[in-house]
């Protein structure tokens, strides 16, 4: 069994609990109103933002032996830089004040708790622990992005009707990024130390859980 199938099955019961949280449940229904559309992407740009600094701090911190990997690394960056500017327009299309929300980077403004702890985890992991460990938030991510976002967008898009303009971050992570969660199996199956590979499992785990805070407190905030 290839490594990736691995990491599959050791994290479906993580994957599960996340995919069952009542928000993303009615998120996929198109079942949310428009704050509550708002609150989830002013989140997602508080941690998208950090996205190209973590790849950059990953693929810096790699050992001699994954020289690889940090090629592989430099592909990401070139495809995800750039991705918090559409959650920001996104934001603005949607009535929202985009730039009030660039701005509001502690719990007191914009960023809630749950989000700092999931990016400060990230940069932790990365920097204390082992650089490999960041490969479990790119599952996490990628693969929640792929199952339902693009279902989600459609389905709010008609409910709260707006226009495709407000829906580039969910749209462009979604069916359309299928690719990545391809590239990223090919990368993983090449990880062959066993402590590299229980770290990512470890570390998936952990934002999966991360992650679904993250979605309770935008559902917490809106009731």
């Amino acid at each position: 069994m290839s490594f990736y199938q691995i990491l599959l099955n050791e994290t479906e019961a993580e994957r599960q609990a996340l995919m069952s949280l009542p928000l993303i449940v009615q998120g996929a229904q198109g079942n949310i109103s428009l704050n509550t559309y708002k609150a989830f992407l002013t989140q997602a740009y508080h941690h998208v933002k950090h996205t190209t600094p973590l790849l950059m701090a990953c693929g810096g911190r790699l050992s001699g032996e994954y020289e690889w990997l940090r090629t592989a690394i430099g592909e990401y960056i070139e495809e995800e830089m750039g991705h918090q500017e559409w959650v920001l327009n996104d934001i603005e299309a949607c009535g929202g004040d985009k730039e009030a929300v660039r701005n509001s980077a502690t719990e007191g403004d914009a960023a809630c708790h749950a989000t700092e702890v999931m990016v400060a985890y990230a940069y932790d992991m990365i920097y204390r622990v082992n650089p490999l460990g960041f490969f479990g938030m790119v599952l996490v991510l990628e693969g929640t992005s792929t199952a339902v976002a693009t279902q989600a967008g459609e389905k709010i898009m008609q409910a709260l009707n707006l226009p495709k303009k407000a829906f580039s971050y969910l749209f462009s992570h979604g069916s359309l990024d299928i690719s990545h969660v391809s590239f990223y199996e090919s990368l993983m199956n090449q990880v062959t130390n066993p402590e590299d590979q229980q770290m990512i499992i470890y570390a998936a785990k952990r934002f999966y859980r991360l992650y679904g805070d993250i979605f309770k407190h935008v559902a917490l905030s809106q009731d």
